[in-house]
């Protein structure tokens, strides 16, 4: 579930493609919000997260949170809790009392939360697109269209404030009509945390009775 919900698309690289494919305000404006977001130490997001499908008549709605520092991250979503540690990726389900516990992902195609306010940087081509006020906020959208032909995704767009430079929507439109959206409720930056935050205490968990998985 969580390699789903946190995939808003492709890798990161430090590079973008070849700037004659683009729009240059839009590649000015993602090169303005990578600088801000790697500029950081650390990173705290709430959001919504929600997925619709109109032909099949589905549409869900959640909140979540995410704590990034460098590649290292703990998310809480759909009441289950995942965290890397920069070896290891455990996802941590009550409901079921038991912790997953596996090598760090290696698909391109995912998105870890690491990832998800600079995703962007390789694999797409991007253009200008809509400018909206939200709440006196102007967010600027910059359509994303992913390389690969074969992706699963159409396209991207990706919303950022205009004056803080900070990701503020992310939506992505699917080949089999799913629209996954992610919006920001705050952005959070440079906060205390504590020394064990991303460190998993096995024996804790053990000792509550979950069942420990190794893949």
């Amino acid at each position: 579930m969580f390699k789903k919900i946190l995939i808003l698309s492709i890798s990161l690289s430090l590079g973008f493609i070849g700037a004659a494919q683009n729009s240059p305000k839009a590649e000015s404006l993602l090169n303005e919000v990578y600088n801000k977001v790697k500029g950081y130490s650390n990173i705290y997001v709430d959001f919504k997260y929600s997925l619709e499908n109109t032909e099949a008549n589905t549409k869900s709605e959640t909140r979540g949170n995410a704590t990034l520092q460098g590649d290292k991250y703990l998310v809480d979503l759909f009441g289950s809790k995942q965290m890397y540690d920069g070896k290891k990726v455990y996802t941590i389900v009550p409901d079921n009392e038991e912790v997953t516990i596996e090598d760090r992902w290696e698909d391109e195609n995912t998105v870890t939360p690491s990832k998800m306010l600079t995703f962007y940087k390789e694999g797409h081509t991007y253009k200008w697109d809509v400018l909206q006020d939200v709440q006196g906020r102007k967010i600027q959208y910059v359509k994303l269209t992913p390389i690969d032909t074969d992706s699963e995704i159409k396209s991207i767009l990706l919303g950022v404030d205009a004056q803080t430079k900070h990701i503020y929507k992310v939506i992505e439109t699917g080949k089999n009509g799913t629209k996954t959206t992610i919006t920001v409720n705050s952005f959070k930056t440079n906060q205390a945390l504590s020394n064990t935050l991303f460190t998993f205490n096995e024996k804790k968990y053990e000792d509550e009775g979950y069942y420990i998985i190794r893949n």
